[in-house]
């Protein structure tokens, strides 16, 4: 461990701590409703949430806060290994299970862990040392560029086949804007960029319920009861909300009528019961640790630290904003989560260690 390292970024810290104490008390609301009709505890998820999402994550957050970058960057591909392993276990029978149509979580014992949450980790680590490789040219298509995003394929593919297209576009939206900020040729980028659109729409076509969801997108109104249902119980949370709120607590929609009100749709339920003005300021706090984040990665001490932080923070922030985004009707629903929010262990231990790592890097001496 670097011992002339010990001042760390607080006022990062500071954000998180409130973004963890927040998600803690917004799911204790929203899902004491679906814990007691489903497990007779109202605090069911929250204990859970407790149990296999903040305590291990608190581990997992001191132990990349004291790890030396310089050691694990070069094994940064044992990291991205493990992961892609994890990635192909969830297709092994009797190891992975099938939740909301998608085989992306491994169950054992009763416990379910999504490895696709770690991959995120691990797939910014990587990239982040590939593309600080000075033995790569960056501005070479064939020998340098082609061969890191071969390498980094495994993890994408998998998610791909799951299908997980929330966190397949999570991850693709991360790489780009890494090698942006690795100053990628932006004629290889647009290239890119419109592989990807191509490929998005081409799945979106697959399958006749993605494409329902993108008609629901933009004609919110259609199928109310169907495929739509989920989109406009969250628009009458929202708006039943108000200004002001319907009082901490006192959310209608949490009683069965909104799905995954511990999940994908907990800011839903925020905005019913705070209002306007504080579930705004839920988004000022995002934007608060994007900001702090990305400064962080501008006094990094080396490249690698730099473009891992742009890569962690971009992950945290951007899933953010395609959370709230999807919940309010600016873009489409991917069910993907609310980082520090939304119930999901494996989800929180991932974004734990990521702000450990943040941390580490803003070290600075004193």
């Amino acid at each position: 461990m670097n011992q002339t390292k010990t001042k760390f970024d607080k006022v990062f810290l500071i954000y998180i701590a409130i973004f963890i104490l927040f998600g803690l008390a917004a799911l204790m609301s929203a899902s004491g409703p679906l814990g007691y009709d489903k497990f007779h505890d109202s605090y069911f998820f929250v204990k859970r949430q407790l149990l296999l999402g903040l305590f291990p994550g608190i581990i997992a957050f001191y132990f990349f806060l004291n790890i030396n970058l310089t050691k694990w960057r070069k094994i940064s591909w044992l990291v991205y290994g493990g992961a892609v392993l994890l990635l192909a276990l969830v297709f092994v029978p009797g190891v992975g299970a099938t939740i909301n149509g998608a085989r992306s979580w491994i169950s054992i014992v009763g416990f379910n862990f999504q490895p696709s949450e770690v991959a995120k980790f691990a797939l910014i680590f990587f990239a982040a040392y590939l593309l600080t490789d000075k033995k790569r040219n960056l501005h070479d298509w064939q020998m340098g560029l082609l061969p890191i995003l071969t390498l980094l394929s495994p993890a994408v593919l998998l998610v791909l086949i799951q299908p997980d297209v929330g966190t397949l576009s999570i991850m693709l939206v991360i790489l780009f804007f890494m090698l942006f900020e690795a100053q990628v040729p932006k004629k290889y980028l647009f290239v890119l960029g419109i592989m990807a659109l191509a490929a998005f729409a081409f799945l979106v076509f697959l399958k006749p319920y993605r494409l329902q969801r993108l008609t629901v997108f933009m004609h919110p109104e259609l199928d109310p009861k169907g495929i739509g249902y989920q989109v406009n119980q969250a628009f009458l949370a929202i708006g039943s909300g108000g200004f002001w709120g319907r009082g901490v607590g006192q959310s209608v929609q949490k009683y069965q009528y909104l799905p995954e009100v511990n999940s994908d749709s907990i800011f839903a339920v925020v905005a019913e019961e705070t209002g306007f003005l504080f579930s705004s300021a839920v988004v000022v706090l995002v934007v608060l640790v994007g900001l702090r984040g990305f400064k962080i990665a501008k006094e990094a001490d080396s490249e690698f630290g730099r473009l891992l932080t742009v890569g962690l923070v971009g992950w945290l922030v951007w899933q953010s904003f395609l959370n709230i985004g999807a919940t309010v009707g600016v873009l489409p629903l991917t069910g993907v989560p609310l980082p520090f929010v939304s119930q999901g262990g494996s989800a929180l231990l991932s974004e734990l260690a990521a702000v450990g790592l943040i941390l580490n890097i803003s070290k600075k001496e004193v």
